[in-house]
């Protein structure tokens, strides 16, 4: 990898200054060092579409879908463009290879509201008033794991009862919370775990460390809370449950309740409503049931 370290400190300096998003900025990073790995030392204006291929290849034999695939591949073509930007490299063998498709029509796996309402009960934890509020969050304000682990306390904004989210594009967003999850906001304050060191004195949820806590932990938090509620629950045996389908499940009770789609898109952080159409499934059923109601005379025809 020594080969190159000039161009990947180049690469990486690029993202910082164009305020990529730090995961983005990680994914990348390592979605390109396993690239430059395949290529074994070869010079960047010798590398062929055909050399982007056959990685693009690898990773889909190493069983990634589509959508990773595709990551890499942007990866790969923004470095390129990086290097012929500062004449580190002459061409760019990315452009004419098509992204695989990727299916956008899956219907999300969510839990329905007597499911989702059962989950907060069903954290049972070491540090149960923190680990309540992250589930909730999640369940009930939709946020993502990364912005759980971004949150810092004046994020929140207790006399209006609303918080302030960092979500992906460094992009914020208001979201407006339910009575309930504000007093339970209230509540957290007053029995939240102090951080240890000043570098992280602002953050909402502190480990058992006294640091930030980790996207790791967060996901933990929601699996452990998954596996008993799944263990009380037959119904729920067999389906793939992570903290993620907390976030499907707030977006499909909040169009079930007749939020318009767009306001779920801001909701959501989603950038793009052809993003948040994943739960017009929703909308489909309602559409079922309001067709099913219609009592046409027609005549019979003989």
């Amino acid at each position: 990898m020594e080969t190159y370290e000039q161009e990947i400190e180049t690469f990486v300096v690029y993202m910082q200054d164009r305020e990529y998003a730090k995961e983005t900025q990680t994914a990348y990073a390592n979605d390109l060092k396993q690239f430059l790995m395949e290529l074994d030392g070869k010079p960047l204006h010798e590398v062929s579409e055909l050399d982007v291929m056959k990685h693009l290849t690898n990773v889909r034999k190493r069983g990634a879908g589509a959508k990773y695939r595709n990551r890499c591949q942007s990866a790969i073509r923004l470095f390129f463009k990086v290097m012929m930007r500062f004449q580190l490299a002459g061409h760019n063998p990315t452009l004419e290879i098509e992204k695989a498709k990727v299916e956008k029509n899956r219907r999300p796996v969510f839990l329905e509201r007597k499911w989702l309402d059962k989950c907060l009960h069903a954290v049972n934890s070491k540090h149960m008033a923190r680990d309540v509020v992250i589930v909730a969050l999640m369940a009930y304000a939709g946020l993502r794991v990364s912005e759980i682990v971004r949150l810092n306390v004046n994020d929140y904004e207790s006399g209006r009862g609303s918080l302030a989210v960092l979500g992906k594009g460094e992009k914020w967003r208001y979201i407006p919370l339910p009575t309930e999850l504000n007093a339970l906001l209230l509540h957290y304050g007053h029995v939240r775990i102090l951080p240890r060191n000043k570098k992280d004195e602002q953050a909402m949820f502190i480990s058992q460390f006294g640091r930030r806590i980790s996207k790791r932990m967060v996901q933990t938090i929601a699996e452990k809370m998954f596996i008993a509620l799944q263990g009380e629950h037959e119904e729920l045996h067999g389906i793939k449950l992570s903290a993620h389908k907390l976030r499907h499940s707030f977006a499909t009770d909040l169009l079930r309740n007749g939020a318009d789609l767009r306001v779920v898109q801001e909701l959501l952080g989603h950038e793009d409503i052809s993003t948040t159409q994943i739960y017009t499934h929703v909308l489909d059923e309602s559409k079922q049931y309001a067709m099913s109601k219609l009592r046409p005379n027609i005549p019979v025809l003989k």
